[in-house]
């Protein structure tokens, strides 16, 4: 599975690492992803997702149905 969040849609970025001397060496900029267990009371089960920490804060702001509902609309989960 790819490191990318399924509420936010994040995923890695690319840059450089700087040294000293200025010479620059591609890096990848990975994102904060948590694999977390969510109950959906609406359909009495739980559901697991990868999660980035500002996809957590999505879902405690909107809840966890309209968090996902968004995210399906977008296209960032297929199914849950």
């Amino acid at each position: 599975m790819s490191r990318v969040c399924q509420i936010t849609g994040k995923k890695a970025m690319v840059g450089n690492h700087v040294s000293h001397s200025k010479r620059r060496v591609k890096r990848k900029f990975n994102i904060n992803l948590l694999k977390k267990r969510f109950y959906l009371p609406e359909e009495d089960r739980w559901v697991q997702l990868t999660v980035s920490a500002s996809g957590l804060r999505t879902i405690n702001k909107k809840g966890i149905g309209a968090a996902l509902k968004e995210a399906k609309e977008k296209g960032f989960i297929e199914s849950f």
